[in-house]
């Protein structure tokens, strides 16, 4: 067994830093093996799967998978409607960090919407909705029936540099989205189909090609961002291959009510959803402490 270490802070780099929390204990020690593990998939060569929840798309973190996206790192991403909601949002204009504690009756008649501590004003939906509307006419005169990324890599050819969408788009990183309903572009689809009602969004277009990408690779790894449905979707669609090979999860969810979003790794096993003998790593941690520490990592390591 190796020994707890004390951490000692003498100019030490990112890398070194997280290297030293591997003999920290507790959370410490996950976030290091977590970043090991990441290496591991690259190196193995791992069709990379990332999900994450669209509530991190808000915050700060969307630079960092845009660079992931940029980079090429991963292969497949899975998310929510909301993360699409914010990336075309604030392609256009900066949402602002406001508190937990702000009183919300005020803030919603002042026409600003909390997420957490993060403040999104209702103008940003405004101009989305004008934007989904030109774009979801663009696309029926083309096709009356499309898939979630279909329409994801359409709104990727749409948006700036500073989009995770764009550089999925350039890089034919397809992003998946289950449940493409459940957010404003939903909405917007509901509205778009009152007068026209041959338009239809077919979520089970994409079961193939994410099949495909499931069935033909050598081995498959998984970043996993908190939970939900786009957790969910990618360790059940591993089950084609009798489970993932390597899987990180860094979540603040608890597994005592059962949640697919507490779900611990090792529960995944007596699924098939992760193989018996697969590698993983679960980070209990806020994805926005523990991210930007585990790609700052990856970084100077030049793994990313």
């Amino acid at each position: 067994m190796e020994k707890i270490k004390d951490i000692e802070l003498n100019g030490k780099n990112s890398k070194e830093m997280v290297n030293e929390m591997k003999t920290v204990g507790f959370q410490a020690t996950h976030l290091a093996q977590a970043v090991e593990l990441i290496e591991q998939m690259k190196k193995e060569n791992a069709t990379i799967f990332l999900g994450f929840t669209a509530n991190l798309m808000a915050s700060g973190l969307r630079g960092i998978v845009k660079e992931l996206c940029k980079k090429k790192f991963v292969d497949a991403i899975v998310t929510t409607a909301g993360s699409i909601d914010h990336d075309i949002i604030k392609s256009s204009m900066p949402y602002n960090l406001g508190t937990f504690q702000a009183n919300d009756v005020e803030l919603h008649q002042k026409g600003i919407n909390r997420i957490g501590n993060i403040f999104v004003e209702t103008k940003g939906f405004e101009l989305l909705e004008e934007k989904m509307q030109q774009w979801l006419k663009e696309i029926y005169s083309k096709e009356k029936i499309v898939s979630p990324s279909q329409l994801t890599k359409f709104i990727g050819e749409k948006l700036p540099k500073e989009s995770f969408l764009h550089w999925c788009n350039t890089n034919n990183i397809p992003v998946f989205c289950p449940g493409i309903t459940d957010g404003a572009i939903g909405m917007q689809m509901y509205f778009f189909k009152q007068e026209h009602a041959d338009f239809a969004m077919d979520v089970t277009k994409d079961m193939k090609e994410l099949a495909d990408l499931v069935l033909t690779a050598d081995k498959t790894g998984a970043i996993i961002l908190g939970g939900g449905i786009s957790k969910h979707h990618i360790i059940g669609a591993n089950i084609l291959r009798e489970g993932l090979d390597y899987a990180v999860y860094i979540s603040t969810a608890a597994e005592f009510d059962g949640s697919l979003s507490g779900a611990q790794t090792r529960e995944a096993k007596s699924w098939g959803k992760l193989k018996e003998r697969g590698n993983s790593v679960q980070v209990n941690c806020d994805a926005t402490i523990a991210l930007p520490l585990v790609a700052t990592a990856l970084k100077e390591k030049g793994v990313l």
